[in-house]
């Protein structure tokens, strides 16, 4: 290689997207300097000055890769060598179903790794406006809680306004002070799940008048005022209070759903509601309360959330919080590779860009750091195909530059809003789905048949493209 070539790609951001942006980047031999501004300027939501910190929830939701999206996701990460994949694994902690960890160990994990890579140079300082010109390949993966400076020069640079959401953090609570006597240990279902039991969630029962009364409390509660209340927020992960208000069920058939759950201290009593905590940590001693991200002010919270059975003496580890997230109209503004259409040597990555959730940002910043790479050693590299978790939230991404033929079809710029990754990003197979016997099947077993179908398809096509990759790499 040249001199020429081995010039360092920067990334700004240190989160999700950044940190396995930088990874994918030095794995392939190539210098990496990664800028992170935290501590010397913090935001809203992270707490440390650790890469890869989770602000939200610690669940990195479904691992599950034969019916569902995002647990196929993990699985294509894992074969590319994604180091939040990698440490994930190491730090689980039990969830049923999900993949979740402990916060802090998996945060500090990340960082040792791409300290200690002698490629990696990790500087600390924020990047107050566009990155200097001599910057010949930059990724940005700032997030939604991009610096102000630098987000007002992208947007002087696009001549676009950035488009916004607000989004919001859950409690933690010190298990200690939750009443077994009243709350029990079940995932639902009793599904084990990564590293789990069956028995991974703490439950807390409502009966109907308990849970009438907390929607009431809930809709009446004193909340963070913001000014730019225009703003929407993102459906993933919406403030318990704003879906509430969407009709008195909301919430028993969301994050209070009582289905497939039985209260031990209740025999053959059904509970109305139930609200669950899930591990947030290795030693098992803090828990998040699924699903309650809130705008509450914090006096409220504590107050509402004691009236809870088995909270009423919790002790709160951290209170809910609500910050404002940014993101591209990426269909607008990005390439197929996530260049910058006004300056290609500008490649963005994760929330940033629009899509949702931890395991996709990161997957965002696996491609990016690929792409950049790829690009600095003079090669094309072909996209994932849109029948690959990656591929398909790519083209949602970009709008289309990547072909496709989904159900949800392309984001359009107009009606750009962030999403997870969903099997409705996907082609449509093209074959119909069948039984081993060649019956055709109904119901809830042809659509568990035909997720599996998707999804050993995405496996099989991206196993062809990372053999493609890996030959133009050996062939470079």
């Amino acid at each position: 290689m040249t001199e020429h070539r081995l010039r360092a790609v920067h990334v700004i951001g240190g989160g999700l997207a950044g940190s396995e942006a930088a990874w994918q980047i030095a794995a392939r031999g190539v210098p990496v300097v990664l800028h992170e501004m935290r501590p010397l300027r913090t935001t809203a939501a992270h707490k440390t000055a650790a890469l890869a910190e989770l602000v939200c929830s610690n669940s990195l939701r479904s691992d599950d890769k034969e019916h569902n999206a995002v647990g196929l996701l993990h699985e294509e990460m894992r074969r590319l060598g994604s180091l939040i994949m990698r440490t994930a694994d190491v730090n689980q902690v039990p969830a049923g179903g999900a993949l979740a960890v402990d916060r802090e160990g998996f945060a500090a994990a990340v960082t040792a790794a791409l300290a200690a890579h002698p490629l990696i140079d990790i500087r600390r300082e924020e990047v107050a406006g566009l990155p200097p010109a001599d910057w010949h390949s930059v990724i940005v993966a700032t997030g939604p809680l991009t610096s102000p400076a630098l987000a007002e020069a992208i947007a002087k640079l696009t001549g676009e306004d950035a488009l916004a959401f607000f989004d919001a953090i859950a409690p933690i609570v010190h298990r200690e002070t939750i009443d077994m006597s009243r709350a029990w240990l079940q995932s639902r279902y009793d599904k084990a799940g990564p590293g789990g039991s069956g028995a991974d969630y703490i439950n807390c029962p409502l009966t109907r008048e308990q849970y009438d009364a907390f929607v009431a409390a809930l809709l009446a509660g004193d909340t963070v005022a913001f000014h730019d209340w225009e703003t929407p927020y993102f459906d993933g992960c919406l403030p318990i209070e704003v879906m509430a208000a969407r009709g008195r069920e909301t919430l028993r058939h969301g994050p209070m759903k009582p289905f497939g759950l039985t209260n031990p201290h209740a025999p053959g009593v059904k509970p109305y509601a139930v609200v669950q905590l899930r591990q947030d940590n290795r030693l098992g001693t803090l828990f998040n309360i699924v699903g309650f991200q809130t705008k509450l002010k914090h006096g409220e919270q504590a107050r509402l959330f004691r009236t809870i059975p088995g909270l009423e003496r919790a002790e709160f580890a951290r209170l809910g919080g609500l910050h404002r997230n940014t993101f591209l109209n990426a269909p607008k503004l990005l390439d197929g590779a996530l260049r910058l259409n006004a300056e290609p040597r500008l490649r963005f990555a994760g929330q940033i860009t629009g899509c949702e959730g931890y395991v996709e940002s990161a997957a965002i910043g696996l491609l990016a750091g690929r792409f950049a790479v790829a690009e600095g050693l003079g090669h094309d590299l072909t996209p994932p195909p849109p029948t690959t978790a990656h591929g398909a939230l790519l083209a949602h991404i970009t709008g289309g530059h990547v072909e496709i033929a989904s159900r949800a079809g392309p984001a359009s710029p107009r009606s750009y809003q962030p999403m997870n990754v969903n099997f409705g990003l996907f082609p449509p197979l093209t074959h119909a789905v069948k039984s081993e016997s060649g019956e055709r099947l109904r119901g809830t077993e042809k659509a568990l048949a035909k997720k599996r179908a998707i999804s050993r398809r995405a496996l099989v096509d991206l196993e062809r493209w990372i053999a493609g990759d890996d030959r133009a790499a050996a062939a470079e």
